[in-house]
C-alpha cells in the first residue's frame, strides 16, 4: 500500500532532493518550498530515510484539516485517534512550522498540539505520555499554512543530517546534508581527483566518499523514527539495508584534504578511522596559500570560512589570497566555494561560471564554480575586467 510522504531539505536543495527521489523510484514526486513531497509504500519510506543524502526529515502525514478560528487547532487534534498509534508509555514532542496564519507564534502552536494529544490519551488511557524535547520516542509535525493545516508523523525522528560519522568536530561545521547537496550541486563525476583545501573536520570529503563509494547516507546511523511505531517492520527494513549495503564499492579517485588547523585535521583524523575511509582520504595541515596541488588536475569542493561563522581579521585580503592562489597554482581544476559574504568573495578576482544561491543555516550563501583555465581567458575579475582595472 502506497501513502503520501513529506522530504524535509534546505533552501537551495529542491531540485538535487527530487533528483534523488525520482532516481529511487519515489512516485508522484514534486518540487515544494525546502521540501518535495512523492508516493511510496513502507519500503520506500525506509529506503528514504536509510539512503537520501539530501534529506532532513521524512514526514508521513495523518491528517489534514482547516482552520477558521484558534480554537480549531486544539479541537481538531485532539479528536484524532491517537492512542492508535501512541501509548501512554511512549515519548513525543511537537515541531510546528507556520506561515501566514492566524497563530503568530509557532512555540503556542507546538503547545496547543502537545496539550490536544496528550488530552486525548490521558482520556481514552487513563494516562499521559511524557515529552522530551531531546530524543522522543514520536516526533510529531504540525503545519499551518494560512488556514491549512497538516499534521504528520517524522519517520526520521533526529534530522537525517545526523548521519553517526561525525565523532570530532571543529568550529563552525557544515552541515552533512549541505554537504552533500554542495557535491551533488557541482556534478562532481566521482571519477575526478577531489581536493577540499579547507577541509576544517572532514565532512565535505567524507560525503564525496560515501557517494562515490555508493554508501548510504544513513550506514553509520543506528536509530530511527519509524523504529518506535507500532506497525514498524524489521524484516523490510533488514530488506532495505542489505539490498543498498551490497552496492557499496571501493573508492577508485583520490582524495585529498588539507587545513591550516591541526586541530581541524585531526578530528578530520578521528572521523575518517570511525568511516573506515582512513586509507581513501589522505590529510596534511598547511595554509591553501602555502599548499601545492595534490593532483595534476582536479575538482576542488571547499567551504572556507566566512564572517558570519569564523572571525577573520581581513575577510578581503583572506578571498584574494584564494584567488590569487588559484590563479597561481590550480590552472587545470575546477573550482566550488561556498560563501555568505557577497562582497568579499568579489575579492577572489575570477569569473564564476556559475552562482548556485543555498541556504547554510540562516545564511544565505553562493555556490560559486571557477574554471581554471591557464591564461588570461580564466583569470579575469568579478566584472571581467584586467587585474587592477575594476576603478
Amino acid at each position: 500500500m502506497t501513502f503520501p510522504l513529506i522530504a524535509k531539505t534546505i533552501s537551495g536543495l529542491e531540485d538535487v532532493l527530487v533528483r534523488e527521489l525520482t532516481d529511487m523510484g519515489a512516485t508522484d514526486v514534486l518540487k515544494l518550498n525546502r521540501a518535495a513531497s512523492f508516493t511510496g509504500d513502507t519500503e520506500m519510506m525506509y529506503k528514504v530515510n536509510y539512503t537520501c543524502r539530501t534529506a532532513l526529515r521524512i514526514l508521513k502525514p495523518l491528517f489534514h484539516f482547516e482552520i477558521l478560528e484558534q480554537k480549531d487547532l486544539y479541537e481538531k487534534i485532539h479528536d484524532f485517534p491517537w492512542e492508535e498509534y501512541l501509548d501512554a508509555e511512549h515519548s513525543l514532542s511537537i515541531d510546528a512550522v507556520i506561515s501566514y496564519t492566524v497563530f503568530t507564534n509557532s512555540q503556542f502552536v507546538a503547545q496547543k498540539s502537545k496539550d490536544a494529544i496528550v488530552d486525548r490519551l490521558r482520556e481514552k488511557l487513563g494516562k499521559r505520555p511524557s515529552v522530551d524535547l531531546e530524543n522522543p520516542d514520536f516526533r510529531i509535525n504540525v503545519h499551518l499554512f494560512k488556514d491549512s493545516c497538516t499534521v504528520a508523523l517524522d519517520s526520521s525522528g533526529q534530522s537525517l543530517h545526523r548521519r553517526g560519522y561525525r565523532k570530532s568536530t571543529g568550529p563552525a561545521p557544515i552541515n552533512e546534508v549541505l554537504a552533500a547537496g554542495l557535491v551533488k550541486l557541482s556534478e562532481w563525476d566521482v571519477a575526478t581527483p577531489l581536493f577540499d583545501p579547507m577541509c576544517g573536520s572532514g565532512t565535505l570529503l567524507i560525503e564525496a566518499a560515501m557517494l562515490a563509494k555508493k554508501m548510504p547516507a544513513g550506514y553509520f546511523r543506528e536509530q530511527w523514527g519509524f523504529m518506535k511505531w507500532r506497525d514498524f517492520d524489521a524484516s523490510v527494513w533488514e530488506k532495505v539495508k542489505a539490498e543498498n549495503n551490497e552496492r557499496i564499492s571501493p573508492l577508485e579517485m583520490k582524495m585529498h584534504g588539507s587545513d591550516r588547523a591541526g586541530r581541524a585535521i585531526e578530528s578530520a583524523r578521528e572521523n575518517l578511522k570511525f568511516t573506515n575511509l582512513y586509507e581513501d582520504i589522505t590529510l596534511s595541515v598547511i595554509s591553501f596559500e602555502e599548499s601545492k596541488p595534490p593532483f595534476e588536475k582536479g575538482f576542488i569542493i571547499s567551504n572556507p570560512p566566512y564572517d558570519e561563522r569564523l572571525q577573520i581579521e581581513d575577510s578581503l585580503a583572506f578571498y584574494k589570497m584564494i584567488g590569487d592562489t588559484l590563479k597561481q597554482k590550480y590552472a587545470g581544476y575546477t573550482a566550488w566555494m561556498i560563501s555568505s559574504d557577497l562582497e568579499s568573495v568579489k575579492f577572489i578576482g575570477l569569473r564564476p561560471s556559475r552562482r548556485i544561491p543555498v541556504f547554510n543555516g540562516p545564511l544565505e550563501c553562493r555556490f560559486l564554480k571557477f574554471d581554471l583555465f591557464a591564461g588570461k581567458k580564466g583569470f579575469q575579475n568579478e566584472l571581467g575586467l584586467p587585474k587592477g582595472s575594476e576603478g
